[in-house]
């Protein structure tokens, strides 16, 4: 397993959709591997495949209550909405108040490609949708409202820079 590179913001790659996996392989395996041990060494809740520039729907995430890695995830259901303070990987040492559904069903295929549904709240369901975002091209500064990006636009200028070189 290695450890790879986080892509930060202004990096291209976050901004891409990602391809969905046709079926979950040996390099689809590896890939969650490597994305779980970059999150856990990141100290991370939550990875998805575009944050290390993998053009594949691809997330892995773990509050606490053991790793989900998981291909194509989609949300069918959402219900109570709720803000909270969220971090980024690719968004470092930065945290802004997101509204997000508190509960959600999710399907998706696991790790051996069977599909699943996951009924997930609280910070499950938060880093669930986020990692999901990721796949579809939305990052944090997308889901905030004028006056939070004003606070951070320092900061975000500064992260661009770094993420454009690579």
């Amino acid at each position: 397993m290695a450890i790879m590179r986080i892509r930060i913001y202004g990096d291209p790659i976050l901004r891409k959709k990602a391809k969905p996996v046709e079926a979950v392989g040996d390099q689809e395996k590896k890939e969650l591997e490597d994305m779980a041990k970059t999150m856990y060494s990141a100290k991370g809740v939550g990875l998805a495949a575009t944050q290390v520039g993998i053009d594949k729907q691809l997330i892995v995430v773990d509050v606490g209550n053991g790793l989900l890695k998981l291909a194509n995830a989609k949300v069918i259901k959402a219900q109570c909405a709720k803000t909270a303070e969220e971090g980024c990987l690719s968004f470092p040492e930065i945290t802004v108040k997101i509204k997000r559904p508190e509960k959600i069903t999710v399907e998706a295929l696991n790790h051996d490609g069977v599909k699943v549904k996951i009924d997930a709240e609280g910070l499950l369901a938060r880093a669930i949708q986020h990692e999901i975002d990721h796949l579809a091209g939305v990052v944090i500064v997308d889901r905030i409202g004028v006056l939070q990006k004003a606070i951070i636009a320092k900061k975000l200028n500064k992260l661009k820079k770094i993420g454009r070189k690579g």
